[in-house]
């Protein structure tokens, strides 16, 4: 018998959206589709194998519950998963009925043979002219390594594909890996992260990174001095080809055109390949359709402004490496400061570090609010939710946690309200956002707490006086 897969889909949604993180809900489980509901199975359909296993690996637990509890004790859910453009796939998509094990993994019939690298002909374009011999630098910073990469819900899917590729390059269902992100999130150190640890476990392979803008250059020269068919030939030499801002191609027609045969060449021999941009594919301007299309035939991961406790562990780390220790409200004020960019963040501490040095002051709070008023651009110097929050809570003397959880009790609950009132009054988030960081709550009931509090401002005299010593704190910000 067939039931809507739509309708019992959308109760297992409401379930899932109770039980994980709201950037967890939003990377795993909103991209899937409900195809069908026949008896006992539900279909749905999700992009990749990755995602699967994903799934199969840290939520099967609770989707048995769930279908179980919307189908009956014979539930059972089975994917489609869809690998759109994949030539491995065959273009058809294939089906895994859970609960299951050991999947077939769909593999590259293609073999590559092993280039004697030293005994080439071909020029390398990263040598000066006139060396006889070639030798290919990988061009990697051992520093960005995934020992100093901190992971958190804004980079979780990024890093953990990242690191799936290093183990088995050319291997996984991801392939090309692109990360996408905005300034300073860490994109290049992933990469670079990437690139590290395959030469770790496969010295022998040959691992390039390169800037897409130094990729740009090097075929301009190629064209002038007639070498273009040393240039490709070059490129398809290696096992992994790491492409940082690969957004830097846009516009570049004859650029891209080389580009693609050499993606091309590199996917069917079942070589690595790893980009980061500043944009999801979806969103590139001046870039080919047909390298876009290719750009989604593995996976494409975020990389999101860190949340508040990974902006502290990163200043941390950072602390450790430098062998230097900071006052823990110091690090804080740090981390409540400078919300979007962490090599802002970064730079704001060894800033604060240089300022004490050299004014042979001692790192304090104080010291902190006035470094960060000159060092924070005036467009990023909007007071952040998680530093409202963090006013708020220690206003009233409560844990964050209990601000962030669904308890109604009056007093966290007009805490709650202040926050919010706060955040709408202060900050340029929507009312979507300041809702998410306030415990998953909706748009409607930050306008509701909004309302509240102005209403209460009004009418209540100790009410109001909470407000104006919130707003003095704030400001002082």
């Amino acid at each position: 018998m067939k039931k809507n897969p739509d309708e019992i889909w959308g109760r297992c949604l409401e379930v899932i959206k109770d039980n994980v993180s709201q950037q967890s809900f939003k990377t795993w489980f909103e991209p899937i589709k409900p195809l069908k509901c026949v008896g006992s199975v539900l279909t749905i359909q999700v992009p990749s194998q990755f995602f699967y296993e994903w799934l199969e690996e840290h939520y099967i637990d609770l989707l048995k519950k769930i279908i179980r509890k919307e189908i009956g004790p014979e539930g059972c859910l089975e994917y489609s998963i869809v690998m759109e453009n994949n030539h491995r796939n065959a273009n058809n998509p294939y089906t895994v009925r859970v609960p299951t094990s050991n999947v077939q993994q769909v593999k590259n019939p293609a073999v590559s043979l092993p280039i004697d690298v030293a005994n080439s002909p071909i020029k390398n374009p990263f040598i000066i002219p006139g060396l006889r011999k070639i030798k290919i630098e990988s061009h990697l910073n051992a520093n960005y390594s995934f020992d100093n990469f901190i992971e958190g819900d804004c980079n979780r899917l990024a890093r953990s594909a990242g690191f799936a590729v290093a183990q088995k390059p050319g291997g996984t269902a991801f392939n090309p890996l692109l990360v996408y992100g905005g300034v300073g999130l860490g994109k290049t150190h992933l990469v670079h992260a990437i690139g590290l640890e395959i030469k770790r476990n496969n010295p022998e392979k040959t691992v390039l990174y390169v800037p897409a803008e130094k990729f740009t250059q090097q075929f301009i020269e190629a064209v002038k001095n007639n070498t273009m068919g040393d240039f490709q030939q070059f490129y398809q030499m290696m096992d992994v080809l790491i492409i940082d801002d690969v957004q830097f191609l846009s516009g570049k027609e004859k650029t891209q055109d080389v580009f693609f045969h050499i993606f091309n060449h590199l996917h069917q021999s079942g070589k690595q390949l790893v980009i980061s941009s500043d944009k999801a594919p979806v969103e590139m301007s001046g870039m080919e359709q047909r390298l876009l299309s290719r750009f989604k035939w593995g996976l494409s991961a975020d990389l999101q402004p860190p949340g508040l406790e990974t902006r502290i562990a990163i200043l941390q780390k950072k602390m450790y490496a430098e062998g230097i220790e900071l006052p823990k409200e110091v690090v804080e004020y740090l981390a409540y400061s400078i919300t979007t960019n962490i090599r802002e963040l970064e730079g704001a501490m060894i800033s604060l570090i240089a300022q004490s040095s050299l004014n042979k002051k001692a790192v304090t709070l104080e010291l902190a609010k006035q470094m960060i008023d000159k060092f924070v651009k005036s467009t990023a110097r909007e007071v952040s939710i998680d530093y409202i929050q963090k006013v708020v809570c220690d206003y009233f003397d409560l844990p964050i946690e209990l601000l962030k959880s669904k308890t109604r009790k009056r007093e966290v609950v007009q805490a709650r309200q202040i926050a919010m009132y706060f955040a709408k009054k202060m900050t340029k988030s929507s009312l979507a956002n300041i809702g998410a960081h306030c415990g998953g709550k909706d748009h409607a009931t930050v306008l509701h707490a909004c309302r509240t509090v102005n209403n209460l401002q009004e009418t209540d005299k100790q009410f109001r006086g909470y407000l104006e010593d919130l707003e003095k704190k704030l400001s002082i910000h």
